[in-house]
């Protein structure tokens, strides 16, 4: 289980004024989930304020919305000057507007989602953040504000998701062994899944191709590889499925 901290412990320094700059929407605001997939671990991308009401503190990354501005570009944006990283795919999850959420200011914000290789990014620390930190999404800091409410409704969205749509398998390299696509799930949905349960269930949905290739260069003993049938996928994609473990 998440060891998020519940709302009522969530930390604040000193309250210090927004003086949010006049090209920015007032009251609205922008909160980016990245979950990445590093070595098998699911991790959630942090960064630690430098200035504001959550100066030292850990947060989602975010911020405000310029008034000429579409949300998700807001999103991307905000992502890129406090991270480094760019050229994302981000979803929207969904608005959070609980009134005592913000210290001494009604604001409301909206979460985008994004799911990829950890291992494929580098971050950085950007604009007004000291520190930009992938952490175990099981052993997360204390967070400002309602985050922590934040991350675990994202932890639920996605792992309802990874039952019902084939999301996920961009995290893969193009020709995989069916252990490693058992470890996304595994660390997706924090479980530990029966081998041959899982593959049985996996095989049946007619999702995955046999590239009549093996592992090359492994200690251990060569696995198959497979590859994702795109037919398939996108059949998938388009009608949904239950995949219940």
């Amino acid at each position: 289980m998440a060891t998020n901290k519940s709302p009522s412990k969530r930390p604040h320094s000193r309250v210090e004024p927004l003086n949010q700059p006049e090209d920015v929407l007032p009251g609205l605001s922008i909160d980016n989930v990245i979950f990445g997939l590093d070595h098998g671990q699911l991790k959630i991308l942090l960064v630690k304020h430098k200035v504001g009401p959550g100066k030292g503190h850990w947060a989602l990354p975010g911020g405000f919305i310029h008034r000429e501005e579409n949300l998700r570009d807001a999103a991307a944006r905000l992502l890129e000057e406090l991270t480094g990283m760019r050229d994302l795919f981000l979803e929207q999850l969904k608005s959070f507007g609980r009134v005592d959420r913000f210290p001494n200011e009604r604001v409301v914000t909206i979460a985008y989602y994004a799911l990829i290789s950890a291992e494929d990014y580098t971050v950085v620390a950007g604009h007004n953040t000291t520190e930009a930190v992938w952490f175990d999404a099981q052993d997360l800091p204390d967070l400002i504000y309602d985050h922590s409410e934040i991350v675990d409704h994202g932890l639920h969205f996605l792992r309802h998701k990874v039952c019902h749509e084939p999301i996920g398998f961009n995290l893969l390299p193009e020709k995989f062994t069916l252990l490693q696509l058992q470890e996304l799930y595994e660390a997706i949905l924090d479980v530990k899944l029966d081998k041959p349960n899982f593959r049985r269930k996996m095989m049946k949905m007619n999702l995955l191709a046999p590239c009549n290739e093996k592992q090359k260069g492994v200690p251990h003993r060569a696995a198959n590889l497979y590859r994702f049938d795109s037919a398939a996928y996108e059949r998938l994609t388009e009608k949904g499925f239950s995949f219940e473990f």
